[in-house]
């Protein structure tokens, strides 16, 4: 099926193209370029700086002497690749030279880090001579975990990889050769599959016969494309048997025998055409003589052989991919490269070989066919994403890919007998892969294993909202539980059917006003609010028309186990809607519990929703109970009370109620670190604590804020948040007698996802 009217990526980004002034500012504001070094241990004492260089540097020196694979150990050899070119190719400008090539080169490197956490930096090597480069990259490989080249004009790229895999035993991948063959198979995998052909009937003609032309031929061969069924043309017309005019050793080792001398010939009843060449190589009445639901890959880059709005005025049954971020179906290298070379660093393979380029090939299209998440669609605009002509591959900032790719890339060396370190626990693994990118993925991954093993029944209360629908399905599909989305039956079945949604099996539906069960949660209600000034028309009133009052009430009844609102409207308004159905749990306050991980860190802030100036009392309270939490996801809590104060200077009104609190927690004997009032740089740095306040009771940097008031508790989440570059998970609710978790309005179906398993986990206990 196509995105629906909400457009493509394509279309969205049309809008947004970029001109020179706008780039050349991006490459020189601030630091020039676009990479730093950062160092990874701590250089702040006369210590450090003995451990980090000498004397003690000399140990993992000999170390590595005695045991050259315990390099991977004690250096960043096994997360660095480097990226070397000559600049004799470079993207669509030619041969501009090695030092023109480093703006493209640290992009790679940019790349590398911001997709797959590969540590890349870019080598620059000013030759065009064979011998000299491949000399150069064999003395400088013990430096790295694997060489990505990049913009080597053939045929010297052919000769280059190949004796610098031959040399080194590490990953050596020739990028506009097998990335391009990579994406763009996956991409005709799946335009096989829409169009129900069959690759080794499939006839395929391919435009250039440079390195990525040859590349893609080579692997669809190794996937069984059948020689004979793959005509190459180049700017003389078809590569066939016999031909010598322009040929080469990599040109004959595909030339076929056939009466066909030009393109337009070969791609008379063609399935599929990749172009690779230049723009207008096809005209519309070559289209017009292509097979039936043709599959047009024009690649040429800026622009492409044919447009797709040339091509679709004379076959509007054509699937059309570019090479172009402006149009659907961007063949785009980033989706290949950092992935695999993930994969590939972490089994430690001597090699990236066919099995290792296949695996990574259907990785990518069986994603394509699954739900986009909400993430891909709000960076592209908006737009609803579909497996289907117009989404033929992942987009870029699928934050999937980090998990499929590099996974599929290692198990198929490993398979292949490639690997020097194989990974036994590939599960574990994938969650690995996540955390890369995501620092709250282990925490999630511990709740959520935990909900498989003890599936629970949640509400959804905002049931006709097609990312809560998301978020459902999502919740079915991982084995968390049955979801119970609240709305009416209709709406619900026809968003889903806009969705392609159509196995509804292991998920409930409740119109709140149509239910069974509405007499008994009127009762309930009633119940409860007799005495606040409702009569029990005011509380059949709630039950069948707010869907946040059904759903509680379903919760608090026994019916389901956890419940997840907030997507629709302002967390005042559904606060109050949930607390006319819960109380406070016994001997606790409702609080709001943001985490946020930061430079490493993790850090849990508290009170983020609820108590907008608490007293000493309260704040006592939101510490036990903050400090319980996070025990919960594993971290020995060191609680800090704030406050802009230091132990007693300045003493002022307000800091008096952080100071009382200490007092209180002194005489309830609590069990963990504690200590206050205090700034936050004191309560996060041990070293000024410990300096200027020796007394302090914190062993360590604190990991639980207990903020002085609502204001300062949101101010500095969201700071940390964005300023320390840090991820962020709630805020969540604490406190209720029954597990409820409000999202923050304009919530994703992940965020939803989340707020659901961190709901149910809670009813676990």
């Amino acid at each position: 099926m196509n995105r629906n009217a909400g457009g493509t990526p394509g279309q969205n980004m049309a809008d947004n193209r970029i001109n020179e002034a706008a780039a050349l500012s991006f490459h020189a504001h601030g630091r020039p370029g676009k990479l730093e070094i950062a160092p990874t241990k701590p250089l702040t004492t006369q210590h450090d700086l003995s451990l980090a260089y000498s004397p003690g540097v000399a140990f993992p020196c000999l170390r590595i002497e005695k045991d050259p694979e315990a390099a991977y150990e004690y250096t960043n050899r096994g997360n660095l690749v480097a990226v070397i070119s000559n600049g004799t190719a470079v993207l669509g400008l030619g041969n501009i030279g090695a030092l023109a090539a480093t703006p493209v080169m640290e992009g790679k490197a940019v790349l590398f880090k911001r997709f797959a956490d590969v540590d890349g930096i870019d080598l620059e090597v000013d030759t065009e001579n064979v011998d000299e480069f491949v000399n150069c990259v064999r003395f400088l490989g013990k430096s790295f975990g694997g060489i990505n080249l990049e913009d080597i004009k053939a045929p010297e790229c052919f000769i280059i990889e190949q004796r610098l895999r031959e040399i080194l035993d590490i990953p050596v991948f020739h990028d506009d050769q097998h990335g391009t063959a990579i994406i763009a198979t996956a991409g005709m995998i799946n335009g096989l599959h829409l169009t129900d052909r069959d690759m080794k009937s499939t006839k395929l003609v391919v435009n250039g016969a440079g390195a990525a032309s040859i590349a893609c031929v080579e692997l669809l061969k190794a996937m069984g494309m059948p020689h004979e069924n793959v005509i190459i043309c180049d700017s003389k017309g078809v590569v066939y048997q016999g031909r010598t005019d322009g040929m080469n050793q990599w040109k004959s080792a595909h030339a076929v025998e056939t009466d066909m001398r030009t393109l337009s010939d070969a791609l008379k009843d063609a399935d599929v055409f990749f172009g690779l060449s230049v723009k207008g190589a096809v005209t519309q009445d070559m289209v017009k003589s292509m097979a039936d639901k043709p599959l047009i890959f024009a690649m040429a880059n800026p622009d492409p052989e044919i447009t797709p709005e040339d091509a679709r005025a004379v076959r509007s049954d054509a699937i059309i991919a570019t090479g172009r971020s402006d149009y659907p179906n961007q063949i785009n290298n980033v989706l290949g490269f950092p992935y695999i070379f993930r994969g590939a660093l972490d089994v430690r393979a001597s090699e990236i070989n066919d099995a290792m380029k296949i695996a990574a090939a259907q990785a990518l299209a069986e994603l394509a066919r699954e739900d986009v998440p909400d993430e891909v669609d709000a960076a592209y605009g908006g737009a609803r994403m579909n497996y289907g002509p117009d989404y033929l591959i992942p987009v870029p900032f699928d934050p999937r890919l980090i998990t499929a790719i590099p996974a599929a890339v290692a198990q198929a060396a490993m398979d292949s007998g490639v690997a020097k370190r194989p990974i036994s626990d590939m599960d574990a693994y994938r969650s690995e892969l996540t955390a890369r990118l995501d620092p709250l993925a282990p925490t999630m991954n511990f709740i959520f294993e935990r909900l498989r093993a003890n599936p629970r029944r949640t509400v959804f209360a905002e049931g006709e909202e097609d990312r809560v629908i998301r978020a459902a399905m999502a919740y079915r599909d991982q084995g968390y539980g049955t979801p119970v989305l609240i709305g009416r039956d209709e709406e619900v079945t026809d968003k889903m059917k806009e969705m392609g949604i159509e196995d509804t099996n292991g998920l409930e539906i409740h119109n709140a006003r149509l239910s069974s069960v509405n007499r008994k949660y009127t009762d309930f209600l009633y119940k409860r609010m007799q005495r606040q000034g409702l009569i029990y028309r005011d509380c059949q009133r709630m039950v069948n028309r707010d869907r946040n009052v059904f759903a509680a009430c379903m919760v608090a009844c026994g019916d389901a186990d956890a419940l997840v609102t907030g997507a629709t409207r302002s967390f005042a308004v559904a606060y109050e809607d949930i607390m006319r159905v819960f109380d406070p749990k016994p001997n606790a306050r409702i609080i709001g519990l943001q985490i946020v991980i930061a430079r490493g860190q993790t850090i849990f802030i508290a009170d983020t929703r609820v108590h907008e100036m608490p007293d000493a009392e309260t704040l006592a309270d939101i510490a036990i109970q903050s400090a319980d939490y996070a025990r919960q996801f594993g971290h020995e809590p060191r609680v800090a009370l704030l406050s802009y104060s230091n132990f007693g200077q300045p003493l002022a009104p307000n800091t008096e109620r952080v100071r009382e609190a200490v007092k209180i927690l002194d005489s309830r004997n609590v069990d963990f670190e504690y200590d206050g009032e205090m700034a936050a740089d004191t309560a996060l740095n041990p070293e000024l604590r410990e300096r200027l306040y020796p007394f302090c009771r914190l062993s360590g940097p604190a990991n639980v804020l207990v903020m002085p008031a609502l204001h300062s508790a949101s101010i500095a989440a969201k700071l940390l948040q964005q300023l320390g570059g840090g991820s962020a998970l709630g805020p969540m609710m604490q406190g209720i007698e029954k597990p409820v978790q409000i999202v923050q309005m304009g919530a994703t179906a992940q965020d939803l996802l989340t707020a659901a398993g961190i709901g149910a986990h809670e009813s676990i206990d």
